[in-house]
């Protein structure tokens, strides 16, 4: 039995949607993108746990921006703590024993000192471990990385610039623009091999 199709207009499927044009954005759109990508690339040269705890305690502490004496407070003192947070987590490095558990600890002149666990490294591959000067140099980029990512975040600019000036919103929308870019560079030119708590976990 021959069935015949009749010939009807092309399926909605087949049909190319138009797209809108392009429009030409201002600076500041470029600016507040830049942003965006630059933020979302030093988030990942943070420890997790910081970042983390940073983004789901700030609308909190900041009451979303509408911050009192009080409230001003305990956001200098988030800030503070998850800043030092990112600097001691850059001294953390770790390991895996025999039976395939990671295992870490912090780095120190003689080498690992294992915080977690009775495992410990033999002299000389413990050696591998110890606290170099690159350690510091993270540490003080992960400082600068956090203050980008502090400052990105609006309820805690409106919590210490409620009503800024226009130099200190062009300050403030240029400052962590300018700290991506830098410290994106310096990370890849000066990277590290430490996999500390709280960072990704790589195949090494």
């Amino acid at each position: 039995m021959e069935i015949n199709i009749k010939n009807e207009d092309a399926p909605l499927l087949e049909k190319k949607l138009a797209l809108p044009e392009p429009i030409e954005r201002t600076l500041i759109q470029k600016a507040i993108t830049q942003t965006f990508q630059s933020t979302a690339h030093l988030a990942n040269l943070l420890p997790t746990g910081s970042v983390l705890a940073f983004q789901l305690l700030s609308p909190i502490f900041t009451n979303q921006g509408a911050c009192d004496p009080m409230s001003r407070g305990l956001t200098a003192t988030l800030v503070t703590l998850c800043g030092l947070s990112c600097f001691l987590l850059s001294f953390t490095d770790s390991f895996k024993d025999r039976d395939g558990n990671v295992c870490y600890g912090f780095a120190t002149t003689r080498g690992l000192c294992v915080i977690d666990g009775n495992t410990s490294l033999p002299p000389e591959l413990a050696a591998k471990y110890r606290l170099r000067f690159i350690d510091f140099m993270h540490a003080f980029m992960s400082i600068m990385v956090f203050a980008a990512v502090a400052l990105f975040d609006q309820d805690v600019v409106n919590c210490f610039y409620p009503s800024p000036s226009d130099e200190i919103e062009e300050l403030l929308t240029a400052l962590p623009v300018g700290f991506g870019v830098v410290f994106s560079m310096l990370f890849v030119v000066f990277p590290t091999q430490r996999h500390g708590i709280g960072f990704p976990v790589t195949t090494n």
